[in-house]
């Protein structure tokens, strides 16, 4: 399907989600406020690792090796399998001008991590839109510090408007050809580990374990090898109990706005005229659907999920994006 006759049908089902979402508010309160984001979303840059005696390492199953200090330089992405994918546009491995290495965040694969977006698998058109909606300042983190747009969502708005648009459709060609893997494991608990913020993700710590409550913790299973930037490194996210099964019926039902996720998503959630949300890191996923009702993912390709968070609560949120999770790519 072309990206032009896509627009159109996305157009049409959110002029029919519109009209359902004008007459809610008809019928709504006028006092109905839109719940804010909860903090524990947005895990805060916290503390970096301190650095130890100057090492070279590498990765289970990689025969490069790269001094350690190579792993924190935003403008040279460390490639540990650079015979599992073909070459790269060199944005992607190397910055240019004030634009970061594109797989130090999203890694060279473009498998990404949980406090950024895995780009393999994202149609070509989607990736496109995406980086104008964060060059143009449209795509925001709804949660705020200093009156500006934090975390990643920030730095990744830096990126866009430093990127050079002469290279961004080699980029996003490049990013969805690359097969998605996930490697996420959602676990339903009333009780999860001691865990403290590191980079804008959580990460365990020695500790007395917590009571999960209505939140969504994801951590990696090996924070060496999440701190190696590790593409296979594989995460677990901690869930509150029944939290799968309820998404799941969200999800057909639609919700509030009464649009089945697959209506987009397609079966599976496995992409249509939305991107593919099978077996992708939840805590992202939850990030996004409040950016939605937040209103700060505002281009107008985002009208359509906009309308169908409008009235979602935290924790019907939380159940979709564990349900998303435990799908196969």
């Amino acid at each position: 399907m072309s990206a032009g006759r896509s627009a159109r049908r996305i157009a049409a089902i959110g002029a029919r989600l519109g009209l359902a979402a004008a007459a809610l508010m008809m019928t709504a309160p006028l006092a109905l406020a839109v719940p804010s984001a909860p903090d524990w979303a947005f895990p805060p840059l916290g503390v970096k690792p301190p650095s130890g005696p100057a090492r070279t390492i590498t990765v289970p199953g990689s025969r490069v090796q790269r001094p350690e200090a190579a792993l924190h330089s935003m403008v040279a992405a460390v490639d540990w399998f650079p015979t599992a994918h073909p070459a790269p546009p060199s944005l992607v491995l190397k910055g240019e001008g004030k634009a970061w290495a594109c797989g130090y965040c999203h890694l060279p694969d473009g498998q990404g991590r949980p406090e950024n977006a895995a780009l393999a698998g994202l149609p070509k058109a989607y990736i496109l839109t995406q980086l104008r909606a964060f060059a143009d300042g449209v795509r925001r983190s709804p949660q705020t510090r200093d009156g500006a747009s934090s975390g990643a969502a920030a730095l990744m708005i830096q990126e866009a408007q430093a990127a050079p648009q002469g290279e961004w459709d080699a980029l996003a060609a490049y990013f969805s050809r690359r097969p998605f893997v996930s490697r996420v494991k959602v676990v339903e608990t009333d009780v999860i580990p001691s865990v403290k913020p590191q980079v804008y993700i959580y990460v365990a710590q020695q500790g007395p374990s917590a009571p999960l409550g209505e939140r969504l913790i994801e951590i990696p299973v090996s924070t060496e090898d999440f701190e190696a930037r590790d593409p296979h490194a594989s995460f677990i996210a901690y869930v509150p109990k029944g939290a799968v099964a309820a998404g799941a019926r969200l999800a057909d039902s639609g919700g509030p706005a009464g649009q089945p996720c697959q209506a987009c998503h397609g079966a599976g959630l496995k992409g249509a005229l939305g991107p593919p949300l099978a077996g992708r890191s939840p805590s992202y996923i939850l990030r996004q659907l409040l950016a939605f009702r937040a209103g700060t993912r505002a281009n107008p390709e985002a009208a359509p999920m906009r309308v169908v968070a409008a009235n979602l609560t935290n924790v019907q949120m939380i159940d979709l994006a564990a349900y998303a999770a435990t799908l196969r790519p």
